[in-house]
């Protein structure tokens, strides 16, 4: 059923804005005339989808993760209720703030009503709906358990955009002291420094410790060439960045990370948690195990631990347990080994892995906060350090100068 977006006047002379699904134009104003209000522009945008749908994927941007999973939720509450598909599809297309994302809802609406399955609706926008959301849908549609999957999908990405949430909450304050710390070191180095070194040219009796030429020559280099640093700078941040994606940098790098002091154990621990809680998000929804290793093995964003999924399934489809070749990567922590261990044993899989991924984001919000709270007397402690670096090396010979004097 075709989507118009009206712009009208109510009887009070209020402007109003909105969406309706309705057979044609026509019916559209007869409907909105009949709740008072006097249509001014009318469009339907189902036909501004349908020239551009093979199109439109490249263009989507990524959705907010709360706008996916509030929509989702609400999804999953209205086929609950018994409303059919379409009507639940049309509804939150409707309700959902985010434009872009209520806009793809409306196409998938009406993909839906031309009788595709859902699945393959979300499909056509992986920037919106990744493998996991997919595939989720998909066992759901298969089972006849949409409504309970896409509760499971909603819990899954407000999980995810809780951990995000701690992770960044926790980096703005040290984020910010960096910054105010260069800030203030190029202020000192491009403004006060170049005026003091003006004082020992004009004095060329005054021998210049070699600490003090090393912070007047530094500064001398970022007032001509600082453009030449920011160059510099861009340069080695892309290169580094254009080495970490390729095919042949990122595993080295994925190794090298898991290995740094700290930040390894960091991030093997995020790792995990995305991996056994994505895992048990799709056997809950019904996904078969070696098609949910598939999809987890992406999870984990790192090459290092993807390939030891990979190894894991190939031996899980030659009928071993999951535990054992995750154990035999020597990548996975043993209480990570132990609990699936354990929920294979059990039948409880599932819930083995929702109580190991439970414990890693906890452990990783410690982590996180013990990170932020030890970084910020280190840079303070850094920061006042080359700060009186910088005045021990200017004031000693301004001493010697006013000896002079």
């Amino acid at each position: 059923m075709p989507l118009f977006e009206y712009r009208g006047l109510t009887k009070a002379g209020k402007n109003v804005r909105g969406t309706i699904d309705i057979e044609n134009a026509r019916m559209a104003k007869l409907k909105l005339k009949k709740e008072g209000i006097y249509v001014i522009d009318l469009k339907d945008k189902s036909k501004a989808v349908k020239k551009k749908r093979g199109q439109r994927t490249k263009r989507v941007s990524s959705i907010p993760i709360k706008d996916l999973s509030n929509m989702t939720r609400q999804l999953a509450t209205l086929l609950k209720a018994g409303i059919p598909l379409v009507d639940a599809l049309s509804a939150v297309s409707e309700q959902t703030e985010n434009e872009s994302l209520s806009n793809i809802m409306a196409e998938v609406k009406n993909m839906v009503n031309e009788g595709a399955p859902l699945h393959r609706s979300l499909a056509k926008y992986p920037k919106a709906f990744d493998n996991i959301y997919v595939s989720m849908v998909e066992a759901g549609e298969m089972s006849g358990t949409l409504d309970v999957i896409l509760l499971r999908l909603a819990e899954f990405k407000e999980a995810q955009n809780e951990l995000s949430t701690k992770i960044r909450s926790a980096m703005i304050y040290p984020s910010l002291m960096f910054v105010f710390t260069g800030l203030i070191l190029m202020g000192l180095f491009t403004f006060v420094i170049p005026k003091i070194s003006q004082l020992f040219e004009e004095s060329p009796d005054i021998s210049l410790p070699w600490y003090s030429e090393v912070i007047f020559d530094l500064s001398g280099f970022l007032v001509d060439y600082w453009w030449a640093l920011i160059l510099i700078i861009f340069g080695l941040f892309t290169g580094f960045k254009v080495w970490k994606d390729s095919e042949s940098g990122k595993p080295v790098w994925d190794a090298i990370l898991l290995k740094l002091p700290i930040i390894g154990k960091l991030a093997r621990m995020i790792a995990v948690s995305r991996f056994t809680r994505t895992l048990s998000t799709l056997l809950n929804g019904g996904v078969p195990m070696l098609t949910a290793m598939s999809i987890v093995r992406n999870v984990t964003n790192n090459e290092v631990l993807g390939k030891a999924i990979d190894e894991a399934r190939e031996n899980i489809s030659e009928g071993e347990s999951i535990a054992g070749p995750l154990k035999k990567s020597g990548e996975f922590p043993p209480l990570v080994i132990h609990m699936i261990n354990i929920g294979e044993k059990t039948g409880e899989l599932e819930t083995m892995l929702n109580q190991v991924s439970d414990s890693y984001d906890f452990q990783v919000k410690s982590e996180v906060e013990g990170l932020t709270a030890l970084l910020e007397p280190v840079m303070l402690i850094v920061m006042g350090g080359v700060i009186a670096l910088i005045i021990f090396a200017v004031m000693i010979p301004m001493m010697d100068l006013m000896d002079i004097a």
